[in-house]
């Protein structure tokens, strides 16, 4: 699967249009029938407060809110995966008073559940694509491979021995690990799913489950720390953030890429105008150099210049790689 993103220079902000405006106008949609809602936006997080996808969006809403017309508030709404966040918005207004901020987790919600209350792609219109989060490999030190060579041919000649470790069932952890598997050629490995990388990553510190595929921020520490060793990184090219860690593709698992990744999206039916603006100030957003590093902090590739029609290629184009993924390894929601 390809995949590619761009880390532009600092924009500002676009007012009506595709140019660049001066700092401190608003970004208000160019069609006078798309007025803009006189309410606060609502933008919903199906994750819990606190964690890697809440976070950046609280950075995103705090700059949107500065050339939106009006403040952009997080609300977190959780439970069944992300079903019922996710729910609330495709049941919301059409006219940009709520938002939705979702991960991949979007892309396999109709393969993991049997049935659905909103379809993933006919009840949204994507605004922008915020950035890209890759995974890393990391085995314990007490595993026999020092390579990810080695580690496929322990894997290969062990079939069904070996135990991984992941975030949680159907996480993006567990789909990038199981798109391994599958790229490596059919490996049999033993999925424990864990509430969570900081409840996973000390037993495979311990080895009593000696591999982990974990997102690059909860990662990197215990790979440049030595605690673990890394194998591989999920990018088409070496990422900046961890230069001395080899991609899979270089390894030779040819077209493997794998991560999660952050959207803005509307309920579909939004006029046209507020979905263009409301992707201006997320560019805008992700382009101000302080929210940017604190991005990097998450391990996020920034997209500084998407577009609705880019953003909506691309979930169709991850929808087209995780739907089958899930189906044929039986993933189901738990």
């Amino acid at each position: 699967m390809t995949k590619t993103w761009s880390i532009g220079r600092r924009g500002l902000l676009a007012a009506g249009g595709a140019g660049l405006a001066a700092p401190g106008l608003l970004v208000r949609p160019a069609s006078a029938q798309a007025a803009w809602p006189a309410q606060p936006v609502r933008m919903v997080v199906p994750f819990a407060a606190g964690g890697p996808t809440d976070v950046p969006a609280r950075l995103l809403a705090e700059e949107m809110s500065k050339v939106l017309p009006n403040r952009v508030v997080v609300e977190n709404r959780t439970g069944s995966g992300v079903v019922i966040g996710t729910d609330v918005v495709a049941k919301g207004p059409q006219d940009g008073s709520m938002l939705l901020y979702s991960t991949v987790a979007h892309a396999v919600t109709r393969a993991m559940f049997p049935t659905l209350p909103f379809d993933p792609i006919a009840d949204f219109t994507p605004c922008a694509l915020v950035g890209q989060v890759p995974v890393i490999l990391l085995v314990n030190n007490d595993f026999p491979a020092r390579t990810l060579a080695e580690f496929i041919a322990v894997l290969r000649a062990n079939p069904g021995k070996y135990d991984y470790a992941s975030s949680g069932n159907g996480g993006a952890v567990h789909l990038a690990t199981e798109l391994f598997l599958h790229a490596a050629g059919g490996l049999k490995v033993n999925h424990i799913p864990y509430r969570g990388s900081s409840a996973a990553l000390p037993d495979v510190l311990s080895g009593r489950v000696p591999m982990i595929f974990d997102i690059a921020a909860s990662a990197l520490p215990y790979a440049r720390s030595g605690q673990l060793r890394a194998l591989g990184i999920s990018t088409k090219t070496r990422s900046p953030l961890a230069p001395t860690i080899p991609t899979m593709i270089e390894q030779g698992v040819a077209g493997y890429e794998a991560y999660t990744w952050h959207m803005v999206f509307a309920r579909s039916g939004t006029p046209a105008p507020v979905i263009q603006a409301v992707n201006r100030a997320v560019n805008a957003a992700v382009n101000v150099p302080a929210v940017k590093d604190r991005l990097l902090g998450f391990a996020m590739q920034v997209v500084s210049d998407s577009t609705p029609d880019s953003a909506a290629a691309y979930l169709r184009s991850e929808i087209g790689v995780w739907e089958p993924l899930v189906r044929a390894a039986g993933i189901r929601a738990s």
